[in-house]
């Protein structure tokens, strides 16, 4: 079986969306998608949730989470760093269950449209590609190389990349993706020794858009209750 422990960070000082991480979507709290899909995929002996918040540990327990600290003030500000919260609770679960785990994959709980399968597939991928890590990602709807744009402190406009030949369609640019901020995986001795998600050998799992909305304004939080609505519907 594989040693993997689940991370699932989830703060309370939330801006976009107030409490966004157990108000209620479609008539369960949003943290309670997430922990209900670790659960159901089975890679799982420990699923641990971060928080700093007492109402989110209380509900993340009711739902089979393990919350056996509380997150530090400082690793709970606007401004502390997601990686770093990550890390935190990967140390903290070695040190409270007295093991070491080989893997880490940790499930953001603003992105509950994620299915079953792709946390199993995501893993298997990862394995068998022989990543240090791996990032989830959806094809990008627009293009670096045909209509990202940035402005410099004079005012010129210009393409974020250029090729050195110039595409008049951009299905002829090259493929981009949109981080969706839904799966993340590391060895275990690669959370540990490093600050950057993009390494060298750092793999890719791609997810259809359908699947790939964070929920970080309250216009998220409206496109998927209705994408669930829709699919129980089916």
């Amino acid at each position: 079986m594989n040693n993997i422990l689940c991370t699932i960070c989830a703060r309370g000082g939330s801006k976009g969306v107030k409490n966004k991480n157990i108000k209620e979507l479609n008539g369960k709290p949003l943290i309670a998608y997430t922990i209900e899909q670790a659960k159901a995929s089975q890679l799982f002996e420990h699923i641990v949730v971060s928080t700093d918040s007492d109402d989110i540990a209380d509900i993340a327990k009711q739902f089979g989470a393990e919350v056996f600290f509380k997150r530090s003030k400082q690793l709970a500000s606007d401004t502390a760093g997601k990686l770093d919260v990550i890390r935190d609770a990967f140390m903290r679960s070695e040190e409270y269950y007295n093991k070491q785990f080989d893997y880490l994959i940790d499930l953001d709980a603003t992105a509950p449209l994620r299915s079953v399968d792709d946390i199993i597939n995501a893993f298997n991928q990862f394995k068998a590609n022989g990543n240090d890590n791996l990032i989830t990602a959806m094809p990008s709807r627009r293009s670096p190389y045909f209509n990202l744009v940035e402005q410099d402190k004079n005012g010129k406009v210009y393409l974020s990349k250029t090729l050195d030949s110039t595409i008049v369609r951009r299905q002829d640019a090259p493929k981009s993706y949109d981080m969706n901020a839904s799966i993340y995986i590391w060895k275990r001795d690669v959370i540990l020794n490093n600050n950057s998600i993009f390494l060298e050998n750092t793999g890719l799992y791609v997810m259809p858009e359908e699947r790939s909305i964070d929920i970080d304004t309250p216009l998220d939080y409206k496109f998927v209750e209705f994408i669930m609505k829709e699919n129980n519907a089916k």
